[in-house]
């Protein structure tokens, strides 16, 4: 029997909602009536994706210069599809469309610092900063890079660069030395941008002498721009051609120049996690990033300029990137840099209930640590403005869906979304004409033809397989850096299938056409032959209140692969045979016997990587005695020192 949806829109959401606009427009653009639902829209959008992505282009007001037709080039090559090889136009010209009083920027810091900007002062600073960059050399092409903090300064690196048709790339000032430099070194950034400090969990963490590290290894830097985020006098000694950001960009107003470069041209430098090496760089164009963030943002989240929309995330995670397009709609950022959980686990709660944050988003593992340390904002905050909560970053567990509607706020649509930094967006996602089902992610994304594949590469329905793309979209990367003959890009997506996106996700196509998420295939497990996805035994092991979070992994033993499950436990509470058999009885009754670890065992620490995914193959790595190369991508490398050498994996 059917499982009833946990919530569902109103009549009255349904039909002021963006996504009801765009059938209405795609119907009297195309005089198909039978668009009024949302499977008729997604069979429609990869049916006919140059039609599709036109109505879209047209629908969102993107600006651009040039012939729109040919929409799409070569569409049976992938890779190799172009999408409108004619067009020209600046990404920061369609984020700075808005240039009156409304505000752009809401900030806030877990030091108390609070900051407002309009986008008529946005313009006002982008265009000072980018006067600077050109005066500095930044021109079409050159890269310029962030090791910042999420600041509305690191928004305003960004616009200003990408004004001038330069490449931005960013990552998170909790990255080392070595994480830095195998990112940015790649890519031999001109311009540099770094805060002195920053703020996390109630401590202030120096950013300058990483940065003179970072310095002596890459010599491309011409100009290195400290933004004096801490308020304390700035100390430059010893740094190479530094400057403050206001000596830099100066008092004198300067209009805005948008240089105008193909669809494709690099606007992004994004890198993968870098666990298993020297990191990916992944490159974006200003084109497919723009048209389907647009289309998320606007059709999928139902974004409206009205709306306050707030994400937690760093400069290094892709969702900054995602979450800063929504300037494009002239809505207004919540940005917040900080802790999310500090002091009490309220503090974007209370964040929400100041700004009225319209659109909340997070991670699932955030929504878990809450949940688990007792935050209900349901009884202590009114989330008045409230209307979405999107989640990302791992799968989030049924339970959590229960947690949010019970806990935080039950008329709220809940859209649990899955992508990642190779697409800089989505293939599954939220819309708000669609009911929510416990543990479904809601829909497929539009215009991206999603599929799940057997072993064969066969689509199948009804059982779990690798989550795929069987045709191109505009959102692909352009190219791989330093990968002249695209064998690297070749091998990341398209080595499994030929010709077919695959995605290294474990996922389930729904009777109602939603996605289910079992986690990466690459730490799919299995013991006797039989596949087993991570996500299945998380979402069961956490449910235990004493079990704060855990990472399962399969070990060689013999001629098979067994399970051990490593768990990290409330403060004070010690693993027993109790605990054990209750762990073993909630996998067992829940799932299947073939879920149930060989063995359970308590560490003090579990790895995970900047953007706080727990990494898998580090821990696997790690007890097979194999060596994780590159610990600088992990936010706590000290973790893995509570695998080695355990004597218990040996019995």
């Amino acid at each position: 029997m059917t499982n009833p949806p946990i919530w569902e829109p109103s009549a009255e959401r349904i039909d002021g909602a963006n996504i009801s606009r765009f059938m209405r427009f795609v119907r009297e653009s195309t005089g198909n009536e039978d668009i009024r639902r949302y499977g008729p829209l997604y069979d429609f959008s990869v049916r006919n994706p140059e039609r599709f992505w036109s109505l879209v282009w047209e629908f969102c007001g993107i600006r651009a210069q040039g012939e729109h037709e040919p929409v799409l080039v070569d569409r049976d090559k992938m890779p190799g599809a172009r999408w409108f090889p004619n067009v020209r136009l600046n990404f920061a010209q369609n984020l700075l469309r808005h240039k009156d009083e409304r505000i752009a920027i809401v900030f806030r810091n877990e030091w108390g610092h609070q900051r407002e900007i309009s986008y008529a002062q946005l313009h006002v600073e982008v265009g000072r900063l980018a006067h600077a960059l050109k005066l500095a050399g930044v021109g079409v092409g050159d890269r310029v890079a962030g090791f910042m903090p999420n600041i509305p300064e690191t928004i305003i690196a960004m616009l200003a660069t990408t004004s001038l048709g330069a490449t931005w790339s960013s990552c998170s000032p909790d990255f080392g030395i070595r994480g830095v430099v195998d990112r940015f070194g790649q890519i031999a950034p001109k311009v540099l941008f770094t805060a002195d400090q920053y703020g996390y969990g109630g401590k202030r963490f120096d950013c300058l002498d990483k940065i003179r590290g970072v310095l002596d290894e890459l010599p491309s830097i011409e100009k290195l721009v400290v933004v004096p985020y801490s308020g304390e006098p700035l100390k430059l000694d010893g740094l190479r051609n530094a400057v403050s950001l206001p000596d830099f960009a100066g008092s004198e107003n300067h209009a805005l120049e948008f240089v105008a470069v193909p669809f494709d041209h690099p606007l992004y430098v994004m890198y993968s996690s870098g666990t298993t090496g020297v990191p990916k760089c992944i490159v974006h164009g200003v084109g497919g990033t723009l048209i389907q963030h647009l289309k998320e943002l606007v059709l999928h989240t139902d974004l409206k300029r009205e709306d306050k929309l707030f994400y937690y995330t760093t400069c290094g995670w892709m969702m900054w990137n995602w979450f800063v397009s929504g300037l494009a709609v002239g809505a207004t950022l919540v940005v917040y840099d900080g802790s999310p959980s500090h002091p009490d686990g309220n503090a974007l709660w209370d964040l929400a209930d100041e700004v009225g944050i319209s659109i909340f988003g997070t991670s699932a593992k955030w929504l878990s640590a809450i949940e688990k340390a007792g935050v209900k904002p349901r009884e202590t905050h009114k989330l008045l403005q409230l209307k979405t909560i999107l989640s990302t970053g791992s799968p989030l567990a049924p339970e959590s869906y229960d947690y949010v509607y019970r806990d935080i706020k039950q008329r709220v649509m809940l859209a649990s979304i899955s992508g990642g930094t190779d697409i800089i967006s989505c293939f599954a996602l939220g819309c708000p004409l669609l009911p929510v089902y416990r543990g479904e992610l809601q829909c497929r994304g539009l215009g991206l033809k999603v599929e799940v594949l057997d072993d064969d590469g066969k689509p199948v329905r009804a059982t779990q397989g690798e989550l795929a793309c069987a045709a191109p979209f505009p959102a692909m990367p352009v190219f791989f850096w330093n990968d002249p003959d695209g064998q690297r890009y070749h091998n990341a997506y398209f080595a499994k299938v030929p010709g077919i996106w695959c995605h290294g996700d474990r996922a389930l196509l729904t009777e109602h056409d939603g996605i289910i998420i079992y986690g990466r295939s690459d730490a799919t497990l299995n013991p006797g032959g039989v596949r087993i996805g991570t996500a299945e035994i998380y979402r069961q092991v956490e449910q235990i209140p004493e079990v704060l979070e855990s990472v399962a992994v399969g070990q060689h033993w013999g001629d098979d692969e067994r399970v051990i499950l490593f768990v990290r436990l409330r403060e004070g509470i010690t693993l027993d045979d109790a605990l054990r058999t209750r762990i073993v009885q909630q996998i067992r009754t829940n799932t299947t016997p073939r879920h149930v670890p060989a063995k359970i065992l308590q560490v003090a620490d579990i790895p995970r990587t900047i953007s706080g995914k727990i990494t898998e193959i580090a821990v696997r790595d790690t007890i097979h005695g194999k060596p994780v190369k590159n610990t600088d991508a992990l936010a706590n490398p000290q973790a893995l020192e509570c695998f080695r050498n355990l004597a218990a994996l040996r019995d």
